[in-house]
């Protein structure tokens, strides 16, 4: 943002403060992990925020700063202004703004996640695109935040009386309504107690600040009522988990540069070849686009998930789908990316996916040929035959293929990329030194 447009921003940001007679203002931002964080000033601080940002202790946010180095400054993005719903709105009203992290001697801190995906769209726009997404993310509502009891015993698109989170999900979009998040779709989802909510595409960082609300208001509205939401992506065994399906194309200008009439899958050169970069380094970026222990509970056969490399129209077994082409709706032309989960960190997600078809495109990888039949179905020689792959079947193996990934690297920068690595591996380490209920079930009885 030049100065002339911050300074536009930040007499904007004033005037609605005025306005709306706002007291308090929340400053968001996310750790390496997407966990949000946040301090709240008062509008006497707005001003100043505005203009020199607000200095904190990064020492303790997962993956900023070494304690030697701890200070940093949250310098509010005015584009991001939202009044907050479920705070009062007559008097002393809370707003927020999202934040970028600077160095306190100046500079963008090269750990903060916003940034990393600044810089990844940008080496976008240095080759002519834009970068949309629309993410599906799917959640689950329980009684509580200690067991798995869920509200209902509906299924897919059901609108019956057994769907008894009706009310929450109308709610949570008329509050995404009210803080400029559009949303396309609601409804239940396959398994009981699961929804989705899908926001209608945008540019990939507007999303990914959009992701990070609509997780924040989700748990809200459902807190308001007593129950609890979760992103948990396999809360319940034998039960299928929770995906973000990401929806994405490449615009140059006002033109879809995923899209070609004369192809039979309506799909440009360029589209093709940022499949094949997604399909040649999926498994290497899955440490972040799946980046918890019990992501990996999901990435198993028999219950939707993607789990082999492959690509098709309509064949949902596959890592990536080519939603159906119609007519005078060139601009919809998009891939969708199955494999992630709605508990990433989204800043980092968007950016290795953007990263690894960019990669496709400088390098002009070919694309290999869409499989249409149930991957599921075939036998382990006949993918092998077929040259198709798998995604990593533990958070391990995640971490390892993505050790030695230039691409992730890259894409995350050194900083954010050495301490995403240290710690994926000790969480890793503490998982696998716990004795769970299944090993206690299983094996003391007869050992």
């Amino acid at each position: 943002m030049d100065k002339r447009s911050r300074e536009e921003g930040t007499d904007c940001v004033l005037r609605m403060a005025k306005e709306h007679n706002v007291k308090f203002i929340r400053l968001w931002f996310t750790d390496i992990l997407g966990i949000l964080k946040n301090f709240a000033i008062t509008v006497e601080e707005l001003e100043g925020a505005m203009e020199q940002g607000m200095g904190f202790d990064g020492s303790s946010i997962q993956g900023f700063a070494r304690i030697d180095e701890s200070d940093m400054v949250a310098m509010p993005d005015p584009d991001t202004w939202q009044l907050l719903p479920w705070q009062p709105t007559d008097h002393n009203a809370v707003a927020r703004m999202f934040c970028d992290i600077h160095k306190p001697r100046g500079g963008h801190f090269e750990g903060d996640p916003r940034y990393v995906l600044r810089r990844n769209l940008k080496r976008a726009a240095d080759m002519g695109y834009t970068f949309n997404v629309g993410p599906e993310l799917e959640y689950f509502y329980f009684q509580d935040s200690k067991g798995t009891q869920g509200l209902d015993e509906g299924g897919y698109f059901d609108m019956t009386s057994m769907d008894g989170a009706t009310d929450l999900r109308r709610e949570t979009v008329l509050a995404l309504g009210e803080m400029g998040i559009a949303v396309e779709y609601s409804h239940h989802e396959g398994a009981a107690s699961q929804h989705e909510i899908d926001m209608r595409y945008t540019d990939a960082l507007t999303m990914a600040d959009n992701v990070m609300t609509y997780r924040l208001v989700v748990k809200q509205v459902a807190l308001q009522h007593g129950v609890y939401a979760t992103f948990m992506p396999k809360p319940i065994f034998g039960m299928n988990g929770c995906g973000m399906h990401v929806h994405q194309s490449l615009f140059n200008g006002d033109r879809n540069a995923f899209f070609d009439k004369d192809d039979a899958y309506c799909l440009s050169r360029t589209a093709k070849c940022f499949i094949a970069g997604l399909l040649k380094h999926a498994p290497e970026i899955t440490a972040v686009t799946n980046q918890w222990v019990n992501s990996y509970k999901r990435l198993v056969s028999g219950y939707e998930a993607p789990v082999y490399v492959s690509w098709a129209r309509q064949n949902r077994s596959d890592l990536i789908r080519v939603p159906e082409y119609r007519r005078g709706r060139e601009k919809s032309t998009r891939i969708e990316l199955r494999s992630p989960d709605p508990a990433c960190n989204p800043y980092l997600a968007f950016s290795v996916i953007l990263a690894a078809g960019l990669e496709g495109i400088e390098r002009a990888y070919e694309v290999p040929d869409p499989v249409e039949e149930n991957v599921y179905d075939m036998t382990d020689e006949e993918r092998r035959k077929r040259g198709i792959g798998t995604l990593p079947a533990s958070l391990l193996e995640a971490i390892m293929l993505a050790e030695k990934s230039k691409v992730v690297r890259e894409a995350l920068g050194s900083h954010l990329f050495e301490a995403f690595i240290k710690n994926k591996r000790i969480e890793w380490d503490n998982y696998r030194t716990q004795v769970t209920d299944y090993e206690l079930k299983k094996y003391l009885p007869i050992l």
